[in-house]
């Protein structure tokens, strides 16, 4: 799994009206590794009548651009049904040092139908394939974590498919805590996360076993006030190497 895997799935949105049916979203997010600054995130979304676009950048900063800069632009378009937002295009390109990746996944009706990696890469023998039944009824890494309003926020699993990897992240009931992001303050639904592989990773490698069998994962979730979405403004994340705090620096609450 990418380093930045988890970290792009767990987003927010900050919405702005901007007309009678369209909105703009813009918002940016703090990633540290326990006190230490490491990345940021900014992500713009559009909603035109019950289509939505949202457009991510990610960028690695401070002491870990020395070591190794990493970067990555995500986009994921669809349609809104029923306070749902469901995929039909994700896009990710992703840099780490000289490396480069470029993941496209097709989606119809909640399913994949194609996926484009480029460059193709040679599997090593421990690779966990990703089969045909892991693609159904998914979600991609950047709207898997807007829930609708309406929906019991931490009692249900989220299948999710980055062009590589399929996971669940299993959501159970934790706490509710208070939350600060930028001028919103409020309340949010604290949720345990476990972190269940799929397929689309070697078996045995350290930091998927680790995840795997981590406990204190969390995400936090508040609802925004213009769509009625509850969306992440806070997420902890147990590593080899420290924890890491993904941070709302903005949020319509």
């Amino acid at each position: 799994m990418r380093s930045t895997g988890l970290a792009l799935a767990f987003l927010a949105l900050m919405p702005v009206a901007v007309g009678a049916s369209d909105y703009r979203y813009d918002t940016s997010y703090s990633v540290a590794l326990g006190i230490l600054p490491i990345a940021r995130m900014t992500f713009q979304t559009e909603v035109v009548s019950d289509r939505y676009t949202i457009s991510g950048q990610f960028h690695s900063s401070g002491l870990v651009d020395i070591v190794r800069e990493v970067a990555a632009k995500s986009t994921v378009s669809g349609t809104m049904t029923d306070g749902r937002m469901i995929p039909q295009r994700y896009a990710l390109d992703y840099k780490s040092g000289k490396r480069a990746s470029i993941y496209e996944v097709l989606f119809s009706g909640g399913d994949v139908v194609e996926t484009r990696v480029k460059p193709e890469r040679p599997k090593p023998k421990s690779w966990v394939a990703v089969k045909p039944a892991d693609l159904k009824a998914v979600l991609d890494p950047i709207g898997a974590l807007l829930i609708p309003g309406d929906a019991e926020v931490c009692g249900q699993t989220l299948p999710v498919y980055d062009g590589e990897s399929r996971m669940d992240l299993v959501l159970s009931p934790s706490r509710k805590a208070s939350f600060s992001a930028g001028n919103a303050k409020g309340q949010a639904i604290v949720c345990s996360v476990r972190y269940v592989p799929k397929s689309g990773y070697r078996a045995g490698r350290k930091d998927i076993e680790y995840l795997k069998s981590v406990t204190g994962m969390e995400i936090w979730f508040a609802k925004t006030a213009t769509l009625k979405l509850y969306a992440p403004v806070y997420a902890k994340i147990p590593t080899r190497y420290g924890t890491v705090h993904v941070t709302a620096e903005q949020f319509d609450g």
